[in-house]
């Protein structure tokens, strides 16, 4: 594709990129003195250069016949939740801060942690995330006081741009006893001066027969600007000077170091918990890694923001499908991104190599390793479409979701008509269905939501499709969907981007008729999906 017309990675974009962060995120901190949001030339067209009416069965802990075996999620959260987890005193930017030498382990394995501070002593705290009725995390573990030392200043290196800590271990991390999952460790800094959260996975062994939730931590690092420099831009806001490659070796900036978890994925899985859907808990790495952790899965979640992805990442969610296992992308833009994991000091897997425009002096690329510019450029291109069903069309929008298809099944108990909006669903990213690109048939189309993108008319799509396996694949079209779980209120306050409680009713109810017909097998077996492109888009479609 023509890449001087691809929104996000030309002239310009670091500073958009920043500021799309802080739009997508609400982290108002995050928007402070950046410019004008880069962005909205045609999306279908790439994006890189640019200037300037049946539910299935709820399951009860196990999905089909005799049921997975291993972690109960409806008993972990039968425990007492701890309400107590959050970040409130946050403290200087340097007060306390660290990172995990490990992105996961299984259960019982160690990790290191890696921490500087100003205090003399610190403590570390360990929540596993989850619904735990309604505190959404339990504490699993906490730590004695520990020592506090100010690890060495950070370097940059000359070639890529990439942040580099080289901070000597701080203590080891025990996770004997720890269920699978997702966990936020806190640390708090003597006397309060500060605290911080550093995540890690407790990952499952294997997927079969479970719903697999899988962590975009590649996404989460390639938008982290800790020491000044990100995927996007570098200290001057210019696309120039960006990072070529970023490390796990160091803390994550957003989100008091959560990275996107909290907003892109901490909704969903409270949710999954909740209804107790038998699930197993990866990081896009574990999936690159290991080619049989997706097998016999039932379904596998792409989470809220799910951009950056490696040709092994995409090969076993395609063989997953191709298999009968249920892909649902629960986000906007994903799958967008061509990355290519290498080790760092720390261990395998910690380098998010993603050269984009310049991947002509890559020299993975030179030695034969795919570029890593975006999946529909050239050289070898490959739209993100022929899996996802929908394709990325462009940003920033902000606009409301009309339902179109209200006697889908997945608007079963939602009571809305054709028609009905959702004001700021749609939002700060979003996909439709472009048949100019290769895209399964039959597909869905459930909401299509007219959308103005820097002057552009276009339409976001939510939609499904089915594949002769029976898998079922759906696809929200908007970034907004794992945020709007949350929503509460008439919107007013501003919080979740205007947000109110009909999205927060509308997408939770899509969402729970969702998992539970996706963990009781393949969904396209009992529930095919209708062509209808043709029906809204008009024309030879």
């Amino acid at each position: 594709m023509d890449q001087e017309h691809i929104p996000g990675d030309g002239d310009g974009d670091g500073a958009g990129r920043r500021r799309f962060l802080a739009i997508a995120t609400g982290a108002a901190a995050t928007a402070a003195g950046l410019g004008a949001v880069a962005g909205c030339a045609n999306g279908a067209a790439g994006k890189g250069e640019l200037k300037g009416k049946e539910k299935g069965p709820t399951p009860e802990g196990s999905a089909g016949e005799g049921g997975p075996v291993g972690f109960d999620v409806k008993a972990e959260n039968a425990k007492p939740g701890n309400v107590d987890w959050h970040v409130t005193k946050a403290g200087p930017a340097r007060a306390i801060e660290g990172f995990a030498d490990k992105v996961s382990v299984l259960p019982g394995e160690p990790f290191g942690l890696h921490v500087s501070t100003t205090a003399p002593r610190f403590i570390v705290s360990a929540y596993r995330m989850g619904w735990y009725g309604g505190a959404r995390a339990r504490l699993v573990w906490r730590s004695e006081a520990l020592p506090g030392v100010r690890q060495p200043e950070h370097t940059v290196d000359p070639a890529t741009r990439m942040v580099r800590t080289r901070w000597p271990r701080t203590t080891t991390v025990d996770t004997k006893d720890w269920p699978e999952g997702c966990y936020l460790l806190r640390l708090d800094a003597q006397g309060g001066e500060g605290q911080r959260f550093v995540p890690v996975t407790v990952r499952s062994a294997a997927g079969a027969g479970r719903t697999v939730a899988v962590n975009a931590v590649a996404t989460w690092q390639a938008y982290n600007r800790w020491g000044g420099y990100g995927s996007y831009d570098g200290p001057g806001g210019g696309y120039a000077s960006r990072s070529l490659c970023v490390t796990f070796d160091r803390p994550y900036e957003y989100d008091d170091g959560a990275g996107l978890f909290l907003v892109y994925e901490a909704p969903l899985l409270a949710l999954a918990e909740r209804l107790g859907i038998p699930l197993a808990y990866a990081t896009t790495s574990d999936v690159a890694r290991e080619k049989r952790l997706l097998e016999g899965a039932s379904a596998v979640l792409s989470l809220g923001h799910d951009e950056y992805w490696s040709p092994e990442q995409r090969a076993h969610f395609t063989a997953a499908r191709d298999a009968g296992t249920n892909i649902a992308v629960l986000g906007a833009n994903c799958c967008f991104r061509r990355i290519r994991l290498e080790p760092s000091d720390l261990g395998p897997d910690r380098t998010v190599v993603c050269y984009k425009s310049s991947y002509d002096q890559d020299p993975g690329f030179k030695r034969g390793h795919p570029a890593t510019v975006d999946f529909r450029s050239a050289p070898g291109a490959d739209p993100e479409s022929s899996l996802l069903g929908v394709i990325y069309d462009g940003y920033p929008v902000d606009a409301p979701y009309v339902v179109t298809n209200p006697g889908h099944w997945l608007f079963e108990g939602t009571g809305v008509r054709a028609g009905d909006h959702f004001p700021h669903l749609v939002g700060v990213e979003y996909d439709k269905v472009n048949t100019g690109f290769p895209t399964p048939r039959p597909i869905e189309i459930l909401a299509h939501s007219p959308v103005v993108c820097e002057r552009r008319p276009s339409h976001q799509d939510t939609a499904y499709y089915t594949v002769p396996s029976g898998a079922g694949v759906f696809a929200t079209g908007t970034m907004r969907w794992v945020e709007a779980l949350d929503a509460t209120g008439d919107g007013r306050s501003g919080a979740n981007h205007g947000l109110d409680a009909k999205a927060g009713a509308l997408t939770t109810r899509v969402t729970e008729n969702l998992l539970r017909l996706f963990a009781a097998g393949p969904a396209g077996r009992t529930h095919p999906a209708q062509d209808n492109v043709k029906a809204v888009y008009g024309g030879s479609s």
